[in-house]
């Protein structure tokens, strides 16, 4: 059986994503030192708005749901496999480039935090942007991929609407 071409892309992205994010991490916790959320380091200025830091997410986004018996990241691995898991069968059925860009961006995003999650029970963040004393939360390549792939996500929503109409 062929796999369907925008099916195969999407994976590929998603693949290319999960590589990149586990790039990233494991080569900043070697130049952080760490090893695990159990370690604390304090930023690395860059530039007067970026910092390169690590900071270890228990929750999701901004640390929501994080709790500090250790199964949180067992349920929110869970919730995010069952997700990705729908979206797949999404990008199976998927035929336009953005959906099919979107969906290949959040599943390779989801699935690159699960495995921090499944490791470590946390989430390795790194990238911290800032201006004066607003701040932007911690955040990793897997973090990015989801966020750029909801947004294409909302804009073929937003497109194909405007098509049918």
């Amino acid at each position: 059986m062929t796999l369907p071409k925008p099916f195969r892309q999407g994976l590929l992205l998603a693949a290319l994503i999960i590589l990149l994010d586990q790039l990233s991490k494991f080569w900043l916790m070697g130049w952080f030192g760490v090893t695990g959320p159990q370690d604390r380091v304090t930023a690395v200025p860059i530039t007067g708005f970026f910092d390169l830091v690590a900071v270890w997410n228990k929750g999701v986004s901004f640390s929501l749901f994080s709790n500090h018996d250790g199964s949180g990241a067992w349920i929110l691995s869970l919730v995010a496999l069952v997700i990705t898991g729908f979206m797949v069968v999404w990008l199976w059925r998927a035929q336009g480039r953005l959906l099919v860009l979107g969906l290949g961006l959040v599943i390779g995003g989801a699935l690159g935090n699960v495995i921090d999650r499944v490791r470590f029970g946390a989430v390795f963040d790194f990238l911290s942007f800032y201006y004066q004393s607003y701040a932007w939360p911690a955040f990793n390549v897997a973090d990015a991929g989801i966020s750029v792939g909801v947004g294409l996500l909302l804009l073929d929503s937003f497109m194909d609407s405007r098509r049918k109409r």
